[in-house]
């Protein structure tokens, strides 16, 4: 097979793997924010809903868990539910329109993942990679979410690969766009900040490789001591490139998440999302995070083929630039441990466990038993391969399918309940563990419940806390309180707070996923509760 032949059999090969895919993203794309991960996504949708509303105020995002304040919160480059809001003008508000944002660019991302990976590994590297990064059980779900991680992911990956290309041809458009890229991935995610430690390994390299070349250029004549032409590629322009890089890829996250943060500081509920992330946890929490990743995130095989591969670094240039991905992912999940309770701030992994994943199976395929094309080592190797593919393919489809789950549907049906039986202008108290998604179907503004400075305080210590937020909150014009299936059982252990709520409400629906009351009149029998627990 000549080499021609083979680069277009792979591209043919990497073309088919891509459609498939973007295919499997569009199985239930118009699925409501029902899923695992609901609270995440009706936060965004309701961020575009009040975009479309209330008019395009870019610069100050509103969420529906305010109560009677406008509810304006600090949050990433709100671009997604921008586009999403200017979408909903044309086709109206549909759930597919905000997933096929996240389908679109991880459909982006797929050429320049593959081409990064093929620069470096080799063709066979990347189709394998292509193969893992598509269908890891973390990356279906993400990329299919009205969440700002994929697209945030996309845009890091196009910003790396146009920044290799830069090395490579020192062009204006490549370096331009590289820098834009990864601006705004970081403005969409400030996470994304851990591209700076890959990137800065790619250009350290490529100075050291231009310093080597010259050496073998320019060796020092024996016993002779004199300059040699300058060591490092493009003179004194480099550090000025890479300094006018930083400041393009950061000064713009710098501004607009400072604006961000005075927002929180300036507007109830005082909230600045991914605020108290950062913080170092115990060894157990930890132990969890890995153990969810190299099960229901990554699959175990892929982490099994990706902990291999980790450990063959070939001599090609930039081969070790996913080692230093690692490196500063591990060290941000170390510092961002309570962030990371989120399944989505690991999503960078998938591309670098894929790509080392991806340089074993090459290296296997690269062995002198394949060459032999009906030697029984080459047919044994290929069968172990074809069941490489089963086993992934089974155990991806089956995390995916745990995580499309509609976990969260009483959640919903309580909230288009609530659309039904109440004036668009009812406040709501919902006891929802502090999910969103509630008031987001419902189209109600309110407060989770119980709540301090309206961010969401856990299960109630006791009755008499439990009753004391309510009371507050009726002050505030709360005039409706509803309890989704999952926190039925406060009926039965706050047998206080159930009495009051008795003797100071109406139940006006109650089903198997909800119970929604009318709060009737202040109940003088808990005047002696101090203003504020």
């Amino acid at each position: 097979m000549t080499k021609r032949h083979s680069a277009t059999r792979t591209m043919k090969l990497a073309i088919a793997l891509s459609i498939m895919a973007v295919a499997v993203r569009f199985v239930l794309i118009d699925q409501p924010y029902i899923d695992r991960w609901s609270w995440r996504q009706s936060d965004v949708a309701s961020i575009a809903r009040n975009f479309l509303q209330n008019g395009f105020h870019f610069a100050r995002p509103q969420i529906d868990w305010a109560g009677d304040q406008p509810g304006y919160v600090g949050t990433e480059f709100p671009l997604l539910p921008f586009i999403a809001a200017l979408c909903y003008k044309v086709f109206g508000i549909h759930e597919w329109v905000t997933r096929i944002q996240a389908v679109v660019f991880f459909a982006l991302s797929l050429s320049f993942f593959f081409l990064i990976v093929r620069q470096i590994f080799g063709p066979v590297a990347a189709l394998w990679a292509l193969l893992f990064y598509s269908f890891a059980p973390l990356n279906i779900m993400a990329s299919r979410c009205f969440i700002p991680d994929v697209p945030s992911l996309s845009l890091a990956l196009i910003g790396l690969y146009f920044f290799v290309r830069w090395t490579e041809d020192r062009t204006s458009s490549a370096f331009f766009i590289s820098a834009a890229a990864l601006s705004l991935s970081i403005l969409i995610k400030a996470s994304s900040a851990v591209m700076a430690v890959p990137i800065l390994y790619v250009a350290v390299s490529t100075v050291h490789n231009s310093r080597r070349n010259k050496e073998r250029q320019f060796p020092k004549p024996p016993g002779r001591s004199g300059d040699r032409p300058s060591l490092s590629f493009g003179a004194h322009r480099t550090p000025l490139q890479l300094a006018a890089l930083a400041a393009i890829g950061i000064l713009p996250a710098a501004v607009w998440y400072w604006h961000a943060y005075q927002i929180a500081q300036k507007f109830y509920p005082f909230h600045f999302f991914g605020e108290g992330g950062i913080r170092i946890e115990s060894t157990n929490w930890y132990f969890d995070i890995v153990s969810r990743l190299f099960t229901s995130s990554l699959t175990p095989l892929l982490s099994i083929l990706a902990l291999i591969g980790l450990f063959l670094v070939p001599r090609e240039k930039y081969a070790r630039v996913f080692h230093w991905w690692l490196l500063a992912m591990i060290l941000f999940i170390a510092a961002a441990g309570y962030g990371n309770r989120h399944p989505w701030y690991q999503l960078p992994l998938v591309p670098i466990s894929a790509v080392f994943a991806g340089q074993f199976c090459a290296r296997v395929l690269a062995l002198p038993a394949f060459a032999r094309a009906n030697s029984y080592p080459a047919l044994f190797m290929r069968a172990g391969f074809s069941l490489v593919l089963i086993a992934f393919a089974a155990s991806a489809l089956a995390c995916a399918q745990i995580l499309y789950l509609p976990v969260a549907a009483p959640f919903r049906r309580a909230g288009l309940e609530l659309k039904k039986l109440t004036p668009r202008d009812a406040l709501i108290v919902a006891a929802d563990n502090g999910n969103p998604t509630l008031f987001y179907y419902a189209e109600r503004k309110g407060w989770h419940f119980p709540e301090e400075d309206g961010m969401w305080q856990g299960a109630p210590r006791d009755s008499r806390q439990a009753i004391a937020d309510l009371e507050h909150l009726r002050t505030r014009g709360a005039n409706y309180f509803v309890f989704p299936q999952d926190t039925f059982w406060w009926l039965n252990y706050y047998t206080d707070f159930a009495q009051y709520l008795n003797r100071s409400a109406a139940l006006i629906k109650a089903t198997d996923d909800f119970k929604i009351y009318e709060l009737t009149k202040l109940s003088a029998s808990f005047t002696d509760l101090p203003d504020r627990y």
